[in-house]
């Protein structure tokens, strides 16, 4: 297969891009969705879906959570998942074993969320007040809240939903099956995590040989910490059955069914900005191969030695990342600082066009 960087950048712009559908279906079409606290000018996951969900708004993720059947936990990064995607992670095996105490703190916790039906992390610490401990920031945490978090990644627990921001939580319909003995051993422990493999693969590609690597050895293991000895062989695996080409001296794989050189003879003369987490940027090292140029995320970089601003959002234009955006809300009132690689900004009639109907579009989904 003859294939150039123009036409994998073109190929990895279209398939992530697909016809903007329900926020049920583009979940399940992308796999997963990273979720990101930070609100500048909305949160990471609702950036990625706006541009795969009809007329998506800011928080219709979390204000549908309830009716969707999707749930929120840890795959390569903490986000959104399908539910059939959660259970291939589970049960999972814990990182250490717990001290009688411990498991006696849980047993009473998942006893108490049972008979409640739905806590708030504030209900759970008044009734037992097991006061504080420390967390992985170096500061305090309430001791009740840490141990939910442990139950919700043992699969004890689920994300509920949220009030204020804040997660609330049930037990889950893995501790249910538990208690009832009616979890089955089906797919094998093979089988699921090839199938973890294939959600990366669907999300991420086209993916060099080295970000597949790192995804599946490494950064899965937050997700299904209990196979780790199983990622040799499912990369392996992987690697035998992806579609694969060497560009400029870098191996690159993605779904066998797919061609990349099948695409359109036209770009789709639309602007887009992007999260910083958003599937088309998320792999730095392919940003920088495809588009020519470094993106980093500065919301952690102190002030003084930011580039391009507190969460500059890439912008897209065609298949080409031209530069990016900060984007801001003061009074009501949507502000944009724009940014471009190559200091200004296309020339091309369509593209003020494109950017304004983009810049509409932000404003619609912010709600300003």
């Amino acid at each position: 297969m003859l294939l150039t960087l123009d036409c994998l950048r073109r190929f990895a712009v279209d398939r992530t891009f697909f016809a903007p559908t329900t926020l049920s279906k583009a979940i399940e079409t992308l796999g997963f969705v990273q979720a990101d606290p930070i609100r500048s000018p909305a949160r990471a996951q609702d950036l990625v879906l706006r541009h795969r969900v009809k007329n998506y708004c800011a928080g219709d993720i979390e204000n549908q959570y309830s009716k969707l059947a999707i749930e929120e936990d840890f795959f390569v990064n903490y986000g959104f998942m399908p539910s059939e995607v959660q259970a291939l992670m589970h049960p999972r095996a814990q990182k250490k074993s717990h001290t009688p105490q411990r498991h006696d703190q849980m047993q009473q916790v998942l006893a108490y969320v049972r008979q409640q039906g739905i806590v708030h992390p504030k209900q759970v610490d008044a009734h037992f007040a097991w006061g504080n401990v420390n967390n992985w920031f170096g500061g305090m945490s309430k001791a009740s809240t840490r141990l939910l978090d442990e139950m919700h990644h043992a699969g004890m627990l689920r994300v509920a939903g949220r009030v204020n921001g804040v997660r609330t939580y049930e037990v889950s319909q893995i501790a249910v099956c538990e208690l009832s003995h009616e979890l089955t051993h089906e797919p094998s422990p093979e089988q699921a995590f090839d199938a973890l493999v294939d959600v990366i693969v669907q999300l991420y590609a086209p993916l060099s040989l080295r970000s597949l690597q790192e995804l599946v050895a490494y950064l899965l293991r937050g997700g299904a910490s209990q196979w780790t000895l199983l990622k040799r062989e499912a990369l392996s695996r992987a690697q035998s059955c992806l579609a694969n080409a060497q560009i400029d001296g870098v191996q690159y794989y993605w779904p066998a069914t797919e061609t990349p050189t099948v695409m359109p003879s036209e770009p789709n003369d639309r602007v887009r900005l992007l999260a910083p987490f958003d599937p088309l940027v998320w792999d730095r090292r392919r940003f920088e191969h495809l588009w020519g140029w470094a993106y980093r995320f500065e919301a952690y970089t102190p002030a003084a030695k930011r580039l391009r601003g507190y969460y500059a959002m890439p912008m897209l234009w065609r298949e080409h990342i031209i530069g990016w955006a900060n984007v801001s809300i003061k009074a009501d009132q949507m502000t944009v600082d724009l940014g471009y690689v190559n200091q200004d900004p296309p020339r091309e009639a369509g593209f003020k066009v494109a950017l304004d109907r983009e810049l509409a579009d932000m404003q619609r989904f912010l709600g300003v």
